[in-house]
Order: structure tokens, then C-alpha cells, then sequence
């Protein structure tokens, strides 16, 4: 009897993941620890590893498809097994034989008869068959893998420098640049050949359309956003602020910085200007317990900072920022950043926040109304710095000027409040050597 592998209790209250991608399929042989599938909760996307080695019998469940916990979700042949299969019929003595890391490798292609869709999947006996790698064996993240499937790159040429000999998404761009990308990449990177289809095509187009899944993170943003349209009353306020003191401040402190080896952003400076202003105004770094109609105001402050990834928006949290020096905050802002694009984010580092910050870039318009990060009652919108020209006394002179627009439940915050904070806020930001001592950089 195959083994089955069930969908595990993540934690957290979670009861139900759906299948984002099946990282093996039937036939293929699989080693203990080796990702089987990504699935992707409420909380975060995390990859279910193989609890034993074998050779997948058969899957359970299908991509898109959201499953209960404790849900079979694939079957694994144990060595000691023959193939799965009603009718037909014993396969052999011998099904599996093993390789010199331990991995299970199909003997016959009789292994995987039976099994729906495996009929030109099973592998060529005799010598000259070289087994294909077992799918995952490489350490790569879903992002990674998908990064390094549009650029052409086979992860099992790529040399991994992330922790444990993990292949990471600088890894892959190196190694497309190198020239290790497949013909197939490189003639549509030349403007040959089929188009490339994006990180979530997966049906072709037919005449003018074409039909993409939702599923996956983008599926739970699309939740995770409409239950914050549908729950809060929504409204943004917008105010310009004068950046130029604070961008003089960060140069001074950039090559100080840089020997810290931290990459000082303005993004940093504002998760530290916000302490104050939310100490002074606590409604703000609240949540909405809409169950028991009760305000939850924290006296902690877990700033999430809204990061864009390939799959979609994220938001890891940085902990404890009143009590983190402006350095400190830096480095956690980039590493978590790095670990939403290049994974693994943990579940933790996605839960808990109390307000949240999402930054525009270089791109960032003139203002944009941010969609509230639910059951949060308050979000920032940072947009980019810009030499603009103002009114500075009686002349006209160039400042470094910016917008932030925040938006707010006005089941919870009232606009005068609403505006009270962000002003006060601004007032940081334009004066930062007023409240940015030596204690507090480094």
C-alpha cells in the first residue's frame, strides 16, 4: 500500500492550503525532505517536504484546488513496494533501484502503469537511461525556481550561495547572464521562438484571450483585499512633505552606513518617524476586532512594510521598531525583503503587524489611495522623492518634496485625527536632527 501524504497542520488557526504548484509528478522518484508541493494558506506560502523516499504513486489533488488539513494529498511507492495499480498486475520483483545519494530511481517502466497521466512519463529501462534529477533536489524557493525557469537556467548547473548551498534569485540572474540560459530562452529573449508566458499563464491563448488561474498568492491577495473593502469604511488623506533635511541627513550618514554594511533607505527613516506620532495617537496602531465590536490598541510596535514580489504583495513585519536603532531597522527592512523575493519568509515574520507601510519607489505618482492590511486600521503610502520647486519664505528654490497618503477605517479613526497624525509625522520627517541622537543611528 502507498504511502500517503497528508496536508499537515500548519498552525495558526489554519484549516484548509491550496495546491499553488506540484513540484513532482507521477513516476518521478523522490528522496526524504525533498519539496513535493507549494501550498498557500491564509498566513504564507510554505513547500510540504517528502516524508520518505520512494516514488509518487499519485497526486490527490490538483493545482488551484483548495484542500482541508489532514487531506491526502499525494501517495509515495516505498522501495519495498511494487507499483501502484488495480489492473495491472504484479510488475516485477525488483521496482525500484537506488542511486548513489540515496534516491529511489525507476528499474521498469511497468513502475508507474495504472497511474492516470503517467503513460509518457516513465522513464526508458536499460543503461543508456540516464535518470533524470529528482525534482527539488536542488534547494531553490518556488520564486527562485520560477525566476530561473523564465530565464532559461537549469538550477542543477547553478552553484548556490544562500545559506545551506541554497540556489538564490542573484544566483540565477548571474548564471543567465553567463550565457547557461537554454536555446529556448535565448531565441525568445531575441525576439524568436514562442512568446514567454508569465509566472501564472498556464492556458494558452486561444484567439484573442486568454485565461489565467487565480491562485495561489494572487488568489489570496484578491481575498485578502476585497474582505478589506467589504469590512472597513475607507477613506485617504494626503499631505506633502519637504524631504530635503532628511535626504541631507542620510547622505552625511551613508558612508557611515556602508562601512556598517547597512543599506540606508528613506523607507527606514519613516518606519522610525512613525513612533511618536503613534505613541501620540494610539487609535492608529489598533486593530479591529470586528467579532467582539472591540478596538484592540497595541502598545508594540510591528511595522509591515508592503514588498513586491514576482507572485505578487507580501508584508513582513519589523519588529519592535521603537526599540531598534535606525541602522538596525535598515538591515531588517532588507532582509526581509529579500526573503519575500527570494524565500523563505517564515510564518512569523508575516503575522502580528500593527500598521503598515507601503513605499511607491521611483514610480511612485503623484499620491495613491493604499487598500488597509485588514484587520489593521491604518496604512502609509510613501511616494517618491522628487526636487520640486517651493516656496521657501519670499523665494522660489528647489526642495527634495514628496507625498504620503494614509489611509484609514473611519469606523475607528476620525479624519481630523487622521490628519492630526500625519502632520505630525511630516513634522518628523522635516526635522530629523531634532529627534535623531547618536543612540538612535547605530
Amino acid at each position: 500500500m502507498p504511502y500517503d501524504v497528508k496536508l499537515p497542520d500548519i498552525g495558526e488557526g489554519v484549516a484548509e492550503g491550496e495546491i499553488v504548484r506540484w513540484l513532482v509528478k507521477p513516476g518521478d522518484a523522490v528522496r526524504e525532505d525533498q519539496p513535493l508541493v507549494e501550498v498557500m494558506t491564509d498566513k504564507a506560502s510554505v513547500e510540504i517536504p517528502s516524508p520518505r523516499s520512494g516514488v509518487i504513486a499519485a497526486l490527490g489533488a490538483q493545482e488551484g484546488q483548495v484542500v482541508p488539513v489532514g487531506s491526502v494529498i499525494v501517495s509515495i511507492a516505498l522501495p519495498d513496494e511494487s507499483a501502484p495499480s488495480d489492473d495491472a498486475g504484479p510488475v516485477g520483483e525488483e521496482v525500484l533501484r537506488w542511486n548513489d545519494e540515496g534516491g529511489a530511481i525507476p528499474a521498469v517502466a511497468a513502475l508507474t502503469s495504472g497511474i492516470p497521466g503517467s503513460e509518457h512519463r516513465a522513464p526508458s529501462p536499460g543503461p543508456s537511461s540516464a535518470p533524470a534529477p529528482a525534482a527539488g533536489r536542488v534547494q531553490a524557493t518556488p520564486a527562485v525556481r520560477q525566476l530561473a525557469k523564465e530565464l532559461g537556467v537549469a538550477l542543477e548547473t547553478v552553484r548556490g550561495s544562500g545559506p545551506g548551498g541554497a540556489v538564490t534569485a542573484d544566483d540565477v540572474r548571474r548564471a543567465a547572464a553567463a550565457g547557461t540560459a537554454s536555446p529556448a530562452a535565448a531565441a525568445r529573449a531575441g525576439g524568436t521562438g514562442p512568446p514567454a508566458k508569465g509566472p501564472h499563464a498556464t492556458t494558452p491563448v486561444t484567439g484573442l484571450e486568454e485565461r489565467v488561474p487565480l491562485k495561489g498568492l494572487r488568489r489570496k491577495i484578491a481575498d485578502h483585499m476585497k474582505r478589506s473593502i467589504q469590512s472597513a469604511a475607507h477613506f485617504t488623506f494626503v499631505a506633502e512633505c519637504d524631504m530635503t533635511a532628511l535626504v541631507e541627513h542620510r547622505a552625511s550618514l551613508k558612508p557611515r552606513a556602508e562601512r556598517a554594511g547597512v543599506k540606508l533607505t528613506y523607507l527606514a527613516y519613516v518606519l522610525k518617524a512613525l513612533i511618536e506620532p503613534l505613541r501620540r495617537h494610539p487609535v492608529l496602531n489598533a486593530s479591529l476586532d470586528d467579532e467582539h465590536g472591540e478596538i484592540v490598541l497595541k502598545r508594540y510596535y510591528d511595522i509591515g512594510v508592503a514588498t513586491h514580489t514576482t507572485e505578487g504583495l507580501t508584508v513582513p513585519v519589523v519588529r519592535n521598531v521603537d526599540r531598534a536603532t535606525l541602522f538596525a531597522v535598515a538591515r531588517e527592512i532588507a532582509r526581509l525583503s529579500e526573503a519575500a523575493r527570494s524565500g523563505p519568509v517564515r510564518l512569523e515574520e508575516l503575522q502580528g503587524g500593527t500598521f503598515t507601510v507601503t513605499s511607491t519607489g521611483t514610480r511612485g505618482g503623484v499620491l495613491a489611495t493604499p487598500i488597509l492590511h485588514y484587520p489593521q486600521v491604518g496604512i502609509l503610502g510613501f511616494h517618491e522623492i522628487k526636487k520640486r520647486p517651493a516656496v521657501v519664505g519670499d523665494q522660489i528654490v528647489p526642495r527634495d518634496l514628496c507625498n504620503f497618503s494614509l489611509s484609514l477605517d473611519h469606523r475607528v479613526v476620525d479624519g481630523a485625527v487622521g490628519a492630526d497624525f500625519l502632520y505630525e509625522l511630516i513634522e518628523e520627517l522635516e526635522q530629523p536632527n531634532r529627534w535623531l541622537g547618536e543612540g538612535v543611528i547605530e
